[in-house]
């Protein structure tokens, strides 16, 4: 059980706080509810931009980095199609330094153009590294521009096309960051050696001035139910051969969901899973293969990816997989093998909220779902899951008019 307190600012910033005598330290988490699905389709990959330039100096603080490791913190930040999240660890009694570090770069940024220019170039070069010049670097845009016409989730956090980044302003920027960074558009989370009536108090002083902002409403266009079978042939210089599916699926905090999570796990996780034990071990079909969830807030992907062994003909390859989920299909799974994965998703699960700050990231992820309470009642909902269930969700989803396929194929030649 994760004890909480929560207090909302009058300009709309949620603090919760989270107490843990245990240790010496505190972490600051500031989650903002904004991500890749919320550009503009011709400006894409601002919301990562967004994370490189919120650490190159605010109105008031040049140096953001300098000023924390002063009094012995670290931070670092992530993006996802849903959110942007930045964190800080520090030692417990100069918290304050945090909350002066955070609340000055949600007033404003530098917005100069030096620092504009620089992060620019770090992310142009990032794109051009991870996502053009690396073998299988553009599975992620293929995937999504596959299962994807109408929803923002065509394309990955990087953004739909270097260009856009390229082309991108001061002024983009400026206009990008006074439409999502604002304390009613964000969960701050305090957590640690802590305690509640001064986390407020520091709230108080340091967000409470920030004037909220004008937040457009989030509203994304539908995503069409799939009514065909989508299947693309891409030749690539890459060493092996990967065959990619993906199924649409429930979004998150679903039962639909917490299914997809369930089977992924069954067929891919670990050694003992359906695929390795099946397809690696005992066929030597692959040499690696992966089954997991996009897990994203609105309704994602069901992804199944796999990398054949030499000399191992694709559409074998692709027909022992399906094997595989016919026998999901079909049959319901035993009942030691669904306690088994129970088991692991708890420990997991308890593993992942570990530390004061797992604690302030999953409660700020859940307060801006709105459904906090969730934190404590996950393992319940999991465990309540049944073996007809899954067979349920097998027959629902793997069905050809929901599937979207991509044989990446290698053309390079062996010597």
């Amino acid at each position: 059980m994760i004890k909480y307190r929560k207090h909302t600012l009058s300009n709309g910033l949620r603090v919760l706080v989270h107490q843990d005598k245990s240790t010496p330290f505190a972490a600051l988490n500031v989650l903002y509810r904004v991500g890749a699905k919320d550009e503009d389709p011709s400006k894409t990959g601002f919301a990562h931009l967004f994370e490189h330039l919120m650490f190159g100096g605010s109105i008031n603080i040049p140096d953001y980095d300098q000023e924390l490791q002063k009094v012995g913190g670290n931070n670092n930040a992530f993006t996802s199609n849903d959110i942007t999240n930045y964190y800080l660890t520090l030692p417990a009694e100069n918290i304050e330094t945090g909350f002066w570090l955070e609340s000055d770069r949600m007033l404003s940024l530098a917005f100069s153009e030096k620092s504009f220019l620089t992060q620019q170039q770090v992310v142009i070069e990032e794109f051009r590294q991870n996502y053009i010049n690396q073998p299988y670097g553009d599975i992620w845009h293929l995937i999504r521009e596959q299962a994807y016409s109408k929803h923002p989730y065509q394309w990955p956090t990087i953004g739909k096309d270097i260009k856009h980044i390229e082309d991108a302003t001061l002024e983009n920027v400026k206009e990008f960051f006074y439409a999502h960074y604002a304390p009613n558009n964000a969960v701050l989370v305090a957590s640690g050696n802590v305690e509640f009536d001064h986390i407020i108090t520091l709230a108080e002083k340091w967000f409470g001035p920030i004037p909220k902002r004008e937040i457009k409403e989030r509203t994304y266009p539908m995503e069409p139910k799939q009514t065909e079978f989508n299947t693309q042939t891409i030749y690539r210089e890459v060493p092996n051969d990967m065959l990619i599916w993906s199924w649409h699926m429930g979004a998150k905090n679903s039962l639909n969901y917490r299914c997809a999570d369930f089977v992924s796990d069954i067929l891919a996780s670990g050694n003992s899973s359906r695929f390795y034990q099946k397809l690696v071990v005992e066929r030597e079909l692959f040499i690696d293969i992966d089954a997991f969830i996009s897990g994203e807030e609105d309704p994602g992907l069901f992804m199944i990816i796999g990398k054949p062994s030499k000399g191992v003909d694709y559409q074998e390859a692709k027909q022992a997989i399906f094997e595989e989920i016919a026998e999901l299909q079909n049959n319901e799974i035993d009942n030691m093998e669904l306690e088994k994965i129970k088991n692991k998703f708890e420990a997991n699960l308890l593993y992942s909220e570990s530390s004061y700050l797992d604690k302030a990231m999953q409660l700020a992820a859940y307060e801006l779902a709105g459904e906090v309470e969730l934190i404590n009642t996950q393992v319940e909902k999991y465990r309540a899951i049944t073996t007809t269930q899954l067979k349920d969700f097998a027959r629902e989803t793997f069905v050809d008019d929901n599937c979207n396929e991509i044989f990446y194929l290698s053309n390079v030649k062996e010597s």
